[in-house]
């Protein structure tokens, strides 16, 4: 949620509030929740401070509290305490102070704290630069004025009216800082952010001095180029680009190997608590490891959890985990991330935090729609010396007949997982970049061409490495269609699913599941070993048993004397190249061309760019005059930008990807597959390519009353029709009345009504993206003769082609109106009265068929909770973004219809 847009509107037309964060500030001895938003006016900016009653949503929520002027007088550092080291990736603790008051702030960990403090420092360090422009700040005045003076404005050069902060007299004194700061300490050079990529960075001309930056790393409780940098995050040039590419190339000559050992250890906990102690699965190796990651899935498996991501369970399995992890070394919580019921711990030894760095977490969810979070993957990625290691946890889909589905959900994580860098000049890191890649998770192969008691009777003889050939993982593997590149330890432990609860029996129930090594442990990198890898029978919380592996990893660690003579040597050669050469690049082709584009499915060009100049060089796709982004939004360049050295090249993927935002005017011919992409050179010329191509038109993405229009697919109807339809006209072509419903929504409805009304898992299971191609093409042209797919394909089909809809079932104008009256059946009936008629008969259609779905609820599991959760978002979807309390409203509105007593009143 943009709590910006709250803070917008408690401000003058003039004023702009660029970002926005929450925070806590901390009063003595307790801590208070506030708001913080960078407003610029006239130039000037000033850190505005609100109360805030609960989410942000309107000016009614938020209530101005104090003014910081953003002058040469103002300050932002980060400080912690040497005990907060063992939390790495905790809270940004900052103290914001303007003269002699200050404030002590906790910024929530992540990206979007990092971009407020980008911003904040960029508006700070232009003030500093400035010598000409002194800032007045008379627009501030106002807001004394308009809040009856309870805001208080700090004094700039000018007076302002001096008053004591309120907040500043809830502490007493405030706090005062230890040591006087300057604009110059808080800023940081981009020599300096190098040296947080492992070793000290020697000093070069324009660089800042180390012994500062030394102090900052051992008061933080983030680790060298964590925290520190966030504060200043200025835009690495083409010199420091050319510096860290050099140093790369030479990396063999100032590092050599050193093995550290990481305990990896994954648990699928079926949605109980903690009711025995870890450590005998986390403790169970000789010596302390120096790393631990640990990942659970199904830490919660309530609706709640589901559909919210909250869950009590994160706070009960990370305490369990701390008090199980090795008694005889001291650790730090390095971070904790979680995706509904997937979470991931990493933890390092004390000794070990300096040198962490450049910590991310990101999530992605493959469940329904591939958004759901019920499956996915959680990761964390970061620095640790001189190398980058990531770790994956991931949930993949279940059932023994989905390996495909398993497949699938192991791509989309590998291309949709991507880490945003602390330097926005260079492009996001996918899990593949970098030097360790270590995955553990629940990946949910089985056991396959085995009965039950076959399967049982190998375990019994410990014939294990009969069984592993028919292990489904095993075989995609040796079939390179999955986890290529990645290497399985030798498994000598019998399978980890699935078990009676509480014990060591297999599975009793009336499913009787074939036992398999579902819980698995992987890696991808150079100089790994593998000292253990073992199941752990004495814990019996789940119906799966915990698993573990202990890598040696030969981590890549700096001899900082042999790194400065390198580095001066790499400055002493820029220095003369910088002055010589003007960088230019060969492109392969300059003409790219996408034929038969279609809805939601990716097409690719690539082209090759070679550096043939005599110095390296920088690149990326820019703006063109007075457009937002550097392309259409349905097309994307990877890399945007990056940096080639002297003889290297590059293929870039030009990406089109039509989805519900774009999809409306590419299918009325109002937009056409066309731009025009600049590639920049630091230094150097701009280069042009051309991009064109045809798509072809769909259902997805078209309007319910233009889709009741057509009695004949979209692809057989002329375009200009359509888009005459689209305005409200009739069709020439035919004489009838329109359709009560859109065709395409009858026959997906139809299919399942006649073949999924008892499917298990239904619109809660993914389908396949290929099968999604097929319903999608057919509903298109009508060919083949019948709906292809598997019932999840079909039922995840119609939740996408709802959720495509540019003016969804219930109109945007009438949103609102929905949400008021939720908790009146009568007059929710009486909203839906309102509709125009084909949106309402579709309204009515959907509730219908929903209504028998919850008639099977015995063999579907589906519930008035899950389908009112489901639908509810693509029924009434919000013109902007939906926060948690509009999607209550939004379900409780739609679960009248559900309710067989309610429709009958």
């Amino acid at each position: 949620m943009d709590q910006s847009v709250a803070i917008q509107e408690t401000l003058a037309k003039e004023e702009n509030c660029l970002i926005a964060v929450q925070c806590m500030v901390d009063l003595g001895e307790v801590r208070e929740s506030r708001l913080l938003g960078l407003v610029e006016c006239a130039k000037e900016h000033a850190l505005f401070i609100y109360t805030h009653r609960r989410m942000a949503i309107t000016a009614d929520d938020v209530s101005l509290e104090d003014i910081f002027p953003v002058s040469c007088h103002f300050e932002v550092v980060e400080v912690s305490s040497p005990d907060e080291l063992a939390i790495v990736g905790a809270d940004i603790r900052i103290r914001v102070s303007f003269q002699q008051e200050v404030l002590a702030l906790s910024l929530p960990f992540g990206s979007h704290s990092r971009f407020f403090l980008r911003e904040l420092n960029k508006a700070w360090s232009d003030v500093c630069k400035s010598s000409s422009h002194v800032p007045k700040f008379e627009w501030l005045h106002k807001h004394s004025k308009t809040t009856g003076g309870q805001a208080v404005i700090k004094k700039s050069h000018v007076p302002l009216g001096v008053r004591m902060s309120l907040l500043q007299q809830k502490t007493g004194k405030g706090l005062r800082p230890e040591k006087k700061g300057s604009a110059e300490e808080g800023l940081r050079s981009p020599v300096e952010l190098e040296r947080s990529r492992g070793p000290p960075i020697p000093e070069s001309e324009g660089g800042a001095g180390r012994e500062g930056r030394d102090d900052m790393v051992r008061s933080s409780s983030h680790t060298p180029a964590n925290k520190a940098q966030m504060l200043a995050m200025p835009k690495f040039g083409l010199r420091d680009n050319l510096i860290r590419c050099e140093l790369l190339k030479s990396e063999d000559q100032y590092t050599h190997l050193q093995n550290f050992s990481f305990f990896l250890a994954t648990y699928n906990v079926n949605g109980q608590p903690p009711k025995e102690s870890l450590a005998p699965w986390l403790s169970c190796s000789t010596s302390p490891p120096d790393v631990y990651c640990v990942g659970f899935q199904e830490l919660d498996l309530s609706k709640e959890a589901f559909f919210f991501n909250d869950t009590p369970r994160e706070p009960e399995w990370m305490r369990a985990v701390s008090e199980a992890l090795h008694p005889d070394a001291k650790y730090a919580l390095v971070k904790l991330v979680r995706l509904v019921g997937i979470m991931l711990l990493v933890y390092v030894k004390r000794e070990h935090a300096e040198f962490l760095s450049e910590v991310e977490a990101e999530t992605v969810g493959t469940g329904i729609m591939g958004r759901m979070g019920n499956k996915g993957a959680v990761a964390i990625r970061f620095h640790f010396h001189n190398s980058d290691v990531c770790v994956v946890n991931s949930h993949l889909a279940a059932h023994i007949e989905e390996y495909e589905r398993r497949n699938q959900d192991y791509r989309d994580i590998c291309s949709r997982l991507q880490f945003r860098l602390l330097d926005l000049s260079r492009p996001p890191l996918n899990i593949m970049k970098h030097n360790v890649v270590l995955w553990v998770g629940d990946l949910n192969y089985r056991i396959s061409d085995l009965d039950v008691d076959q399967v049982k009777e190998l375990i019994t003889k410990n014939d294990y490495e009969t069984l592993h050939n028919y292990d489904q993982l095993k075989r995609q593997l040796d079939e390179e269609a999955v986890f290529e590149g990645f290497i399985e330890g030798e498994i000598q432990f019998q399978p980890t699913y699935k078990y009676d609860t509480g014990s060591n029996d297999w599975d009793t129930s009336e499913k009787c599941r074939a036992p398999a090594w579902c819980d698995r442990i992987l890696w991808r990198g150079k100089n790994i070993t593998q000292s253990s890898y073992q199941s752990h029978m004495t814990l019996k919380t789940s119906d799966h048993k915990p698993v573990s592996s202990l890598l040696q990893i030969g981590i890549k660690v700096v001899n900082e004397e042999a790194y400065k003579k390198k580095f001066e040597e790499i400055v002493r050669t820029i220095d003369k190249m910088e002055n010589e050469c003007i960088p230019s690049v060969t492109l392969s082709r300059r003409e790219l061309h996408f034929q038969d584009v279609k809805y939601m499915e990716h097409h690719t060009e690539s082209l090759t760019l070679y550096n043939d100049g005599q110095v390296p060089c920088q690149f990326e796709f820019i703006k063109k005059l007075d457009e937002p982004t550097y392309s259409k939004p349905w097309l994307t360049a990877n890399p945007p930008k990056g940096f080639l050295a002297q003889g290297a090249e590059v293929d870039i993927d030009l990406e089109v990807f039509v989805n519900r935002a774009t999809a409306p005017d590419l299918n009325l011919g109002l937009e056409q597959i066309e731009d025009i992409l600049v590639l920049h050179l630091e230094r150097g010329k701009d280069y042009f390519l051309s991009v064109s191509g045809n798509y072809l038109s769909s259902c997805y993405g078209t309007p319910i009353t233009t889709l009741c229009q057509l009695r004949e697919p979209i692809r057989d109807m002329p375009l200009p029709t359509v888009r005459a339809l689209s305005k409200g006209g009739e069709n020439p072509e035919v004489g009838e009345k329109p359709l009560g419903i859109p065709k395409e929504i009858w026959m997906m409805v139809d299919h399942l009504f006649r073949n999924a009304i008892k499917q298990e898992d239904l619109f809660q299971q993914p389908g396949l993206r290929s099968e999604f191609q097929e319903i999608r093409d057919y509903l298109d042209t009508g060919v083949p003769d019948s709906l292809p797919g598997s019932n999840h394909s079909v039922a995840e089909a119609l939740l996408l082609f709802l959720e495509s809809l540019p003016e969804p079932v219930v109109p945007y104008s009438l949103y609102q109106q929905c949400l008021d009256c939720c908790s009146s059946p009568m007059l929710c009936k009486k909203v839906i009265s309102k509709l125009p008629q084909c949106h309402k008969n579709v309204f009515d259609y959907l509730a219908a068929f929903l209504r028998e779905l919850l008639k099977n609820s015995e063999h579907n599991h589906l519930d008035v909770n899950i389908l009112a959760t489901i639908f509810a978002s693509l029924l009434l979807r919000s013109p902007i973004t939906q926060d948690l309390a509009e999607k209550r409203k939004a379900q409780e509105f739609f679960q009248h219809f559900l309710v067989q007593e309610t429709v009958q009143d």
